[in-house]
């Protein structure tokens, strides 16, 4: 059983330096790998970032994150990147990362994802540069996230986990209004996680959205925005994958 703990949207800023750090220190008795879903900062600056450095520094478990859309409003989620970076953590955007927790590896396949809406209303490549750019960019965003996942299972991870900070289902906005759907997730995510697989999938962004919901391809979908699940972190459960025995011709085991 590997215990995962993750938050997102706790957009940190200098006066709110210290806030989390009492929490995150019980993280070694209580989880084996911190994973954050984006909008780390307010602003998306290197001195916001420092403050979330300073909060995960030295925590004795693997921190792996995402960034969010605040990540990159002042247009340097490279240097956001690069500070989280300093501080031990492995920051995704269409790749993946394998990390040792106990005797098992866990693969998380991270990217911030982009809006567009869910099957039936959503936006379409057509039309205007402006509007086929927006498509095609969540699009690369479900790209790296379906290749990284792929990879993952080549590494014959026991968990595989995706990270993302936009939704991969509408099943975890509600709450919100269905007018901002769009922008919120993107059904290409989870059909990215379906096409690869995973063990869960693990998002935020929707601060008046719903904990829990599901592919349809039956993996586990949880909002772990601070605003939803009001805590510091939440902790979910997950079994490590079992092997498969080999057969002989006939289904005889070997």
């Amino acid at each position: 059983m590997i215990r995962i703990a993750a938050v997102g949207d706790i957009h940190m800023a200098p006066e709110t330096r210290g806030t989390l750090r009492p929490a995150f220190e019980t993280l070694p008795e209580l989880a084996d790998i911190l994973l954050l879903a984006g909008d780390l900062t307010r602003h998306g600056t290197p001195r916001e970032a420092r403050v979330v450095a300073d909060e995960i520094r030295d925590l004795g478990v693997p921190v792996v994150a995402v960034l969010g859309n605040h990540d990159h409003h002042d247009d340097r989620p490279e240097e956001v990147a690069a500070v989280l970076e300093d501080a031990g953590a492995q920051v995704l955007e269409g790749r993946g990362v394998v990390v040792r927790c106990g005797d098992a590896r866990v693969g998380v396949a991270g990217t911030k994802g982009f809006g567009g809406g869910f099957v039936g209303r959503c936006a379409g490549e057509f039309g205007e540069p402006l509007m086929k750019e927006f498509v095609r960019y969540s699009r690369r965003c479900a790209d790296g996230l379906r290749t990284s996942l792929e990879r993952l299972a080549e590494e014959e991870c026991d968990v595989r986990i995706a990270l993302t900070h936009y939704s991969p289902v509408p099943e975890t906005l509600a709450g919100e209004p269905l007018e901002i759907y769009p922008f919120l997730g993107s059904y290409l995510l989870a059909e990215a996680v379906d096409t690869a697989g995973a063990d869960l999938a693990v998002h935020g962004h929707a601060h008046a959205g719903t904990e829990n919901g599901m592919t349809n391809g039956g993996v586990r979908v949880r909002n772990v925005a601070q605003p939803v699940i009001g805590r510091a972190f939440h902790i979910y459960h997950v079994h490590e994958r079992q092997p498969v025995p080999a057969t002989a011709p006939g289904g005889r085991p070997l």
